[in-house]
């Protein structure tokens, strides 16, 4: 996965916006900087399989938030609480017989589309479709 998404954590995001002056600049920083070849980039990953161990669960649990605003950005001027699901979360789960791992999802477009709206709903199945794209690039599983 790392290798097809770029990297912005929350600071360098956020030094970013406010380095920036202009819409196109930030898409362009966005774009260079930050954004890999599956058009997402790593905002965060949170290891849960480091803390679960205390609690007597040997797993590694992985959940990953990953998104890009300039993808973001075509659902928000339709819909501004579409931010409250973008960016978007995996969750990568070994299994525990130890033989491979699982990777959890919700498509974006089943949380987004809380009222009937055809542009949000496009830009929302384009995100499914862009996400499911990687997913497979990484598993080598289509879920279509």
């Amino acid at each position: 996965m790392r290798e097809q998404t770029g990297r912005a954590s929350i600071g360098d995001f956020n030094t970013l916006v406010a380095s920036v002056s202009s819409e196109e600049q930030f898409n362009q920083e966005v774009s260079e900087r930050f954004v890999g070849p599956s058009g997402f980039m790593i905002f965060a990953e949170f290891d849960h399989g480091q803390w679960i161990s205390h609690y007597g669960i040997d797993r590694q649990v992985l959940r990953i938030i990953l998104g890009n605003p300039l993808i973001a950005i075509t659902m928000l001027r339709d819909d501004i609480s579409v931010g409250l699901f973008a960016p978007v979360e995996l969750l990568l789960v070994d299994h525990e017989n130890g033989s491979g791992c699982t990777l959890y999802y919700v498509r974006p477009s089943s949380l987004m589309m809380i009222e009937k709206n055809a542009q949000l709903a496009a830009a929302a199945l384009e995100l499914d479709r862009k996400l499911e794209l990687l997913i497979s690039n990484i598993t080598g599983f289509s879920g279509q």
